[in-house]
């Protein structure tokens, strides 16, 4: 059990007429966790009603879309690029309100209070002609009175659904490419009305809709905003401005409470922040904003986000004055018991999340049909309730061996033994841990050893009897007396084929340069075939090493299959380590003192020379020989294949392939 005494993070809080339970706040978020589009169905209600059995004490899940003045003979338009336009909004389907008193209830009967998020998310409608979002060139409609209008009172309509429902608390979505942020930003609100103008003046809209909300719904919700702490934009206003116009709106005694957060969702920084950042690294927005509300009666809470995903950290913020509430979103989607758990002194318990954000990334860029929530460390996110029907104990104990300790394996090999099997596993390595722990090697990915903490602690808790540095065989397994073997040996480097000059001495693997089992010389050629994480955090280890990159990829950007959240922020690293990227190009030979290769989209050839080393990152290969060797000698009834062994693929699909495995057995 921990030592750690959290003297603030348990602490009630009065915030208005709403009295939260305690100062964890799952803040709004879209993970887009109901399987029924445009209501509140049971899967949304399990995912988020979790966290509140787990201890969290305001759970905001997931924010209300408001409807637009669009024409009527104008479509819709909803997407990625443009946002949410529509003329109806979920809120105003009888059903939805339903759907919400059920949530409310579910909430309240674990004691925690629920928060609803309103907010115009869209690229189409703005105070002046200039995209809401830099990365985009779509340039908005120019919104004139009766539209504003109109627009404002979408806010008093859905917060008295909102009230009707049994919510205790209204926030009104400020930041990042919201209405109400491209009303405050002097980028997008070139206005010269009564509109526009100085700070003081663009608070105007948000001032306007906290009225009317006010007005709707009386004292009897708490009522705040969020706002980004600076806009870390060209032009865009910065934490001196914000300061301003906070004061300008918390003057006008309106709000409860203010919910703070910093960047944007092309990000660099996102507001989303990834393992890249440190952990809390803009808290000094929240602290600013506690000194300026400090003489207000009442003072607005403030509630400070951004990469806060532990207990103690959250403490931290607390006893320090940062904020008065912390929000904890990603922490309770690794492990929606973190609360209780912290509370209780099981800290070893608490499944911390390593900032991947693959969970949002994958809600606003979904890469799976149908789409379902996913986390990389929780394989229970997004199948909540097939989890509460399927995890039973197990009819018969079994004895199980898992060959291979990465993500697949541990999650196996946990999942079986809480289930009441006997479970050995084997791993021919020092430590558990597999594939995580190269990736922990690269520069702001060092939280990632946070899981392989985890599944240590977890195989001695429940029982697992590992057994380290042991090569495994065909005839070591069956001495062991199996009813079910899983094999998870993960996979190898992919080595290309058919490349002139690929086994020369000077080209090495990615995953040996970052173990130490390969070195380079100082000018680096780095050939990259895989679109994710991989070539970057190999690009920067060699870079902090003193070495000079170029990067030779195969797509028209590096990392192309990294989501809006954290793009930004990996090639902002590459710029700032010096990194030189080649995009659309395939290796089509390799020389003593160049490189070769080809266009991506046709038959034209580049050379390059004056490399010391070549450095290969082309995936990875399925280790599956000794799960064919089983088969073959069929004399072990039950043998599954799992995780990379069977498909090369990302973290969370390996933790939730062990993980139904285990399930499964």
């Amino acid at each position: 059990m921990s030592n750690v005494k959290f003297e603030h993070l348990f602490e009630p809080l009065q915030v208005g007429p709403m009295r939260v339970p305690n100062r964890i706040c799952e803040t709004t978020n879209t993970i887009n966790s109901s399987m029924t589009p445009g209501r509140l169905d049971e899967h949304f209600i399990e995912h988020h009603g979790a966290k509140a059995r787990g201890g969290t004490g305001w759970i905001g899940s997931e924010t209300w879309l408001l409807n637009l003045p669009f024409p009527p003979e104008c479509p819709d338009e909803i997407g990625l690029g443009v946002g949410f336009s529509s003329h109806y909004a979920t809120y105003q389907d009888p059903g939805f309100a339903e759907d919400m008193a059920r949530f409310c209830e579910e909430i309240h009967g674990h004691g925690s209070v629920a928060v609803v998020q309103l907010t115009h998310l869209n690229a189409i409608w703005a105070p002046s002609p200039v995209p809401i979002i830099a990365a985009q060139d779509y340039t908005p409609h120019i919104m004139g009175e009766e539209e504003i209008e109109f627009c404002l009172n979408t806010y008093a309509d859905a917060a008295e659904v909102a009230m009707k429902a049994g919510a205790d608390g209204i926030e009104i979505h400020c930041a990042h490419e919201t209405l109400a942020y491209s009303f405050l930003s002097p980028v997008t609100n070139r206005r010269d009305d009564h509109w526009g103008g100085g700070p003081a003046d663009r608070v105007r809209f948000v001032l306007e809709a906290l009225r009317r909300v006010r007005e709707r719904v009386g004292d009897s919700m708490a009522l705040g905003i969020r706002i980004a702490g600076a806009e870390f934009r060209h032009q865009g206003y910065d934490n001196m401005e914000l300061r301003e116009m906070l004061y300008c709106i918390a003057e006008a005694g309106l709000l409860d409470f203010v919910d703070i957060d910093a960047g944007h969702c092309w990000g660099a920084p996102s507001y989303v922040p990834n393992s890249y950042y440190a952990h809390a690294q803009f808290r000094e927005f929240g602290k600013a904003a506690m000194a300026d509300l400090a003489e207000m009666e009442p003072r607005p809470a403030v509630l400070f986000t951004g990469r806060c995903n532990d207990p103690v950290l959250a403490e931290e913020l607390l006893r320090d004055g940062i904020c008065d509430l912390v929000g904890m979103v990603r922490a309770g989607i690794a492990d929606p018991e973190f609360a209780n758990k912290a509370r209780e002194g099981r800290l070893s318990e608490i499944r911390r999340c390593i900032s991947c954000t693959r969970c949002i990334d994958e809600a606003s860029e979904p890469v799976t049909v149908p789409y379902t929530p996913t986390c990389s460390i929780n394989p229970v996110i997004g199948k909540e309730l097939l989890w509460r029907e399927k995890y039973q104990p197990a009819e018969q104990a079994k004895r199980v061996v898992v060959v291979g300790g990465g993500l697949a394996g541990c999650e196996a090999a946990r999942i079986a033994a809480m289930r009441g099997h006997e479970v050995i596993l084997l791993d021919q390595n020092k430590r558990l841990g597999g594939q995580l722990l190269i990736a922990a090697r690269s520069p702001g990915r060092d939280d990632f050893e946070d899981q392989v903490y985890f599944e240590e602690n977890e195989m001695q808790r429940v029982g697992v009897d590992v057994r380290l540095e042991t090569s495994v065989e065909i005839e070591g397994i069956k001495a062991l007396e199996p009813d079910a073997v899983v094999i998870a040996t993960g996979s190898t480097p992919r080595v290309p084929e058919d490349i002139p000059g690929i086994d020369l001495p000077h080209v090495v693997q990615g995953w040996d340069v970052m173990q130490g089992k390969a070195s380079t010389g100082d000018r680096v050629a780095i050939i990259s075939q895989e679109d994710y994480y991989e070539t970057p955090c190999v690009a920067e280890y060699l870079t902090e090493r003193g070495k000079q990159v170029e990067v030779f990829h195969k797509s028209v950007h590096l990392g192309y299959e990294v989501a809006r959240y954290s793009i930004g922020m990996v090639l902002k690293h590459m710029e700032q380590c010096g990194v030189v990227i080649h995009p659309n190009l395939i290796l089509n030979a390799v020389t003593a003192g160049g490189i070769e290769l080809v266009s991506s989209w046709g038959d034209k050839t580049y050379e390059f020379a004056g490399f010391d080393s070549v450095v290969l990152v082309y995936g990875s290969v399925s280790r599956h020989e000794l799960y064919d060797a089983l088969k073959a000698d069929g004399s072990i009834g039950e043998t599954y294949l799992a995780g990379s062994a069977w498909l090369p693929r990302h973290m969370a699909e390996a933790t939730s392939h062990g993980a139904s495995i285990g399930l499964t057995i």
